[in-house]
């Protein structure tokens, strides 16, 4: 249905005795209906006075009587002792059992001395390895030799599992402990499964032969593309 011309007379015309006829058809609405309005609106009984502050405090008076009948219940209840039906309980000594840095194998208490601690110390396992004493000692000599810059570069030139327990950084997922996995372990001694392998653990999967690998065409009716 396209939309009304407001700027055709007529059209203004219709628009104006539809807005008084609104308006007297609401008159006369208020005019039959204004006693009754003012009669709900009325309040006909005695006002008592409450606020909202006193009829929450007549709901918290009226659940003491539950309070007190549920602390009295709760207090015949922490008398009782707990049933234990398991031959061994666990507790705070049986928290890091076989989930220490030592006991899955990535450190050593007699390299790293904080991870030598009695069971109910609950406090983190430390995030870097300990650094050596020799490389430790390039800070403190002379510059340009030695120094700050140089003991930095050397730190990065390290694997970050040489520097820390865990993967800290998401990227270092990729390449984490390589060292440890098949493909290192089982090494090949060829040159062509060296190459199979290569592509196999690489980003982008293996690919393809060069193209002087590829056999030629045979000569044929080709349109040319190029």
């Amino acid at each position: 249905m396209p939309l009304m011309d407001i700027t055709n007379p007529d059209i203004i015309k219709f628009l104006v005795e539809s807005y008084d006829k609104t308006t007297r058809l609401r008159m006369k609405w208020n005019n039959i209906h204004g006693d009754k309005l003012k009669e709900a609106a009325t309040l006909h009984r005695k006002e008592k006075g409450y606020y909202e502050l006193d009829v929450l405090k007549e709901t918290m008076i009226g659940g003491m009587v539950t309070i007190a009948r549920d602390h009295q219940v709760a207090a015949s209840n922490r008398k009782l002792k707990a049933i234990i039906d398991t031959t061994h309980t666990n507790c705070i000594e049986d928290l890091k059992k076989g989930y220490s840095i030592p006991e899955v194998g990535l450190g050593d208490p007699k390299d790293d001395p904080r991870l030598a601690r009695p069971d109910k110390d609950l406090t983190r396992d430390p995030i870097m390895r300990p650094i050596d004493p020799k490389q430790r000692q390039i800070i403190y000599k002379d510059i340009p030799t030695y120094g700050r810059a140089v003991y930095l570069k050397s730190r990065y030139k390290m694997a970050p599992e040489e520097k820390f327990y865990f993967s800290e950084c998401s990227g270092w997922d990729y390449g984490w402990r390589l060292g440890d996995s098949y493909f290192q372990r089982n090494a090949p001694t060829h040159g062509r499964v060296w190459r199979y392998t290569r592509g196999v653990i690489s980003r982008t999967g293996p690919h393809p032969d060069p193209i002087h690998y590829r056999d030629g065409d045979i000569p044929e009716l080709n349109k040319c593309t190029y």
